[in-house]
């Protein structure tokens, strides 16, 4: 069976050279006799495994040495919960920009643990556009600004990364992290859920500075006080070792293909022929704001939502998975991460053309 090219948002594609490898040490793992799904995550063999990911992470992303790496669980969802209860830090006022879904759902868990000022919204736009900074109303003396880089669902994307002072800037990265070069001083907090760019869903990737850990709320429990979870090396508890053993992989990977430099360069171009093809079509359209449109998720909208359900069943005969738009927002997206490559692009834009040219 040949794979197809899968559109997910997440879970999304993981490069096939990766799962080749992984197929190969499943049984058992460089000669050990048994699979790393099978090892005490105390053992020096997971142990080497879980230092080469954070190793490698640092050096893809070039993490100061100020800054803690975890690999947690529990999604990049618990983070909404575990930031407030981390980086309050004896404040009681958090600023939080909202562009999309995600959040929102970071705006309503920040609410129960502080007051949320909400600095800037695009709501008015219907989540199509981001709120120029100048229009931001910040707090002096908040303890953390949030904000969401790349809203999955709508696909708008921040190009550019604010400037918030001393207040630490707290960045949910989930949907664009590693897709090119950042500059991770700029932040106080950068959080990703896996199952995009990074590996398998289970694994959540916390980059933290130092100087924000260590004086949590008293109710926090102990696995979500990110100075614990440094200290024990992302320990405390049983970690999901498979899926920190796979992100590992796909560090290695990228590093493969060149590391974030040439990864960025790769999807810009996905990106923006994916959008020539839509823009340069009278039957495909697309809601953002082009200046706001996102590299890793591209939404488009048929000329006639009546064609939804026959261009999602031939897309699918043509190999092309799991296009169809969230049902918030309905139409399409295609989800363009890392791990799909560019003829995947090349064969959806193809199959646009001859569904339109059939149809129109």
């Amino acid at each position: 069976m040949s794979r197809v090219y899968n559109f997910s948002a997440g879970p999304a594609m993981l490069p096939e050279a990766v799962l080749k490898q992984a197929q190969e040490e499943l049984p058992d793992w460089h000669g050990a006799g048994a699979s790393i799904m099978e090892m005490s995550h105390r053992g020096k063999e997971f142990v080497s495994v879980a230092a080469d990911a954070e190793r490698d992470v640092r050096e893809l992303l070039g993490v100061p040495n100020n800054y803690k790496v975890l690999f947690l669980q529990g999604g990049a969802s618990t983070q909404f919960a575990t930031i407030p209860m981390n980086l309050l830090r004896g404040k009681t006022t958090a600023d939080y920009i909202l562009t999309g879904a995600w959040g929102k759902k970071a705006i309503s868990d920040g609410k129960k643990y502080c007051t949320v000022n909400l600095a800037a919204t695009s709501e008015d736009t219907k989540f199509t556009s981001i709120p120029p900074f100048e229009s931001w109303s910040l707090t002096k003396d908040a303890a953390y600004v949030h904000y969401t880089p790349n809203e999955t669902i709508g696909g708008v994307e921040f190009h550019w990364v604010p400037d918030t002072g001393d207040v630490p800037l707290v960045a949910d990265y989930s949907s664009t992290i590693l897709s090119r070069p950042i500059d991770v001083s700029q932040f106080g907090l950068i959080y990703a859920g896996a199952q995009k760019n990074i590996g398998p869903a289970g694994v959540t990737l916390v980059i933290v500075r130092d100087d924000l850990i260590g004086d949590v709320l008293s109710t926090t429990p102990s696995v979500f006080d990110y100075a614990k979870q440094a200290e024990a090396d992302s320990m405390l508890n049983t970690p999901p070792t498979y899926g920190i053993y796979l992100a590992g992989l796909v560090f290695k990977w990228m590093k493969a293909q060149g590391g974030l430099a040439a990864m960025g360069t790769i999807n810009e171009r996905k990106a923006k022929k994916l959008y020539a093809a839509i823009d340069e079509s009278d039957f495909y359209s697309n809601p953002v704001e082009k200046k706001s449109r996102s590299w890793m998720n591209v939404p488009f909208i048929l000329a006639k939502a009546e064609l939804d359900k026959e261009f999602l069943a031939g897309a699918l005969t043509a190999g092309l998975t799991t296009l169809e738009g969230h049902r918030s927002v309905g139409g399409m997206r295609a989800s363009i991460y890392n791990a799909m490559p560019e003829a995947g692009v090349d064969a959806l834009i193809a199959y646009m053309a001859d569904f339109a040219k059939q149809k129109a």
